[in-house]
């Protein structure tokens, strides 16, 4: 399970609603800051830090922060980020051209 939007989206569905709640029923499903961090995999500040500059999507109930399913999965789609496959390369030739220039002109 590489992808993260795909590793929160199943842990979503996998989460228990309680049990007074009937099966069949749709319900939206508000998470704590605590279980939408380990949805995510994520530290729990990082989530609070982020919804007070409000730059990830969240509700406030009052002074309670919650997550919707939708704010879970908009915050794992955007922190998609592509692989880096090109690497710097490292000009050893021109250091160590200027170390010796400089070193020998002094001889």
């Amino acid at each position: 399970m590489n992808n993260p939007v795909e590793g929160a989206q199943t842990a979503i569905d996998e989460a228990r609603l309680p049990a007074d709640i009937p099966t069949g029923e749709t319900v939206q499903v508000l998470f704590t800051p605590g279980q939408a961090a380990r949805l995510l995999q994520v530290r729990e500040s990082w989530l609070r830090r982020r919804a007070a500059r409000r730059t990830i999507p969240c509700s406030f109930l009052g002074k309670h922060l919650r997550f919707s399913r939708n704010d879970i999965e908009k915050i794992a789609a955007a922190a998609e980020q592509p692989t880096k496959s090109t690497r710097i390369e490292i000009r050893t030739s021109l250091t160590s051209n200027r170390r010796r220039s400089g070193r020998n002109e002094h001889i």
